[in-house]
């Protein structure tokens, strides 16, 4: 069947069951097509608890659709395709995180969404890649535990120089694909290029950078920016976007290795058949739930 009368089914079926697809910038682009909205996982889940839609398609990963539940109990959450999971998320679990509490107690644990919902229900506060500096300033304690990526955890360090920030070993495969060399090679052959890179990527790529955001801050910069030409250091999909909406500007995508797999997984066609027979509906335990609504709405409060 061809996008367009895909696209067309969706679009009617949405209308008929009163639902709205929500599309993390890493997807596909041609999601973006039947989505209502598009963004970060954060800014989605905000997206599905505002709205007075019955039906939230959340085509992302697993963690997502899990925070959109939380943020939206009463709203029934499809994922298009159940494969699409985190890898960075599957790096820790509640026995781990728990084990990890128990080798520096009384330390409070700062929970990066990119996490399962268990995950962040034995935290004390959420935070995303954009907040992530504020939201540990904000704590005001003297050391913190940042799970579940060493990387951003390890960023968030060196941006606050009074704070000791213990680290879980966790990471994103999709960003440490990217290696300084490949910014260094893309450098030489765009030399009037800045360099706009995620904080999941290596401390070592980071340095390299002209500037460190997360994916909904790196499309700001470069639409705002008067530079007309740009390294992007994170997923394929940034690149994909930003080359759509600002034609005018140059936009490189710093390796083919820079592409998550799981979230490619979800295609049109998955959309279709979740909204037509309204399957892979995602829940979460209610008292897990309770209590990760409760890091997450501290995170907003902070």
């Amino acid at each position: 069947m061809q996008n367009n009368k895909i696209t067309e089914q969706i679009n009617k079926l949405k209308k008929e069951k009163n639902a709205i697809v929500l599309a993390h910038t890493y997807q596909n682009v041609e999601i973006d097509e039947v989505a209502d909205f598009t963004g970060d996982s954060l800014y989605l889940s905000r997206m599905a608890a505002n709205t007075d839609a019955k039906i939230i398609v959340f085509a992302g990963v697993y963690f997502m659709a899990e925070t959109a539940k939380i943020l939206s109990p009463e709203k029934k959450v499809l994922l298009p395709n159940m494969n699409s999971g985190c890898l960075m998320a599957d790096m820790i679990n509640l026995h781990q995180l728990r084990e990890f509490k128990k080798k520096h107690p009384g330390i409070p644990v700062v929970c990066y969404v990119n996490s399962t919902a268990e995950v962040k229900s034995e935290s004390d506060v959420c935070c995303t890649s954009a907040n992530a500096v504020d939201v540990v300033r904000a704590l005001g304690a003297k050391e913190v535990l940042f799970v579940p990526d060493t990387y951003l955890g390890t960023y968030v360090g060196t941006q606050l120089k009074d704070v000791k920030v213990i680290t879980y070993p966790g990471h994103c495969p999709t960003h440490l694909r990217i290696r300084p060399e490949d910014i260094i090679e893309k450098k030489e052959k765009y030399p009037d290029a800045k360099v706009l890179a995620h904080p999941e990527c290596h401390g070592e790529v980071i340095k390299l950078a002209d500037f460190v955001g997360s994916t909904t801050a790196i499309m700001k910069h470069a639409s705002e920016s008067k530079d007309k030409s740009f390294i992007i250091v994170t997923e394929k999909g940034v690149v994909d976007r930003l080359k759509r909406d600002y034609p005018e500007k140059e936009f490189v995508l710093i390796s083919e290795r820079a592409i998550c797999p799981n979230m490619k997984w979800n295609k049109l066609e998955d959309i279709l058949n979740v909204l037509e027979n309204e399957v892979n509906e995602i829940d979460v335990d209610s008292e897990i739930a309770k209590k990760a609504f409760a890091t997450i709405d501290r995170m907003l409060k902070l």
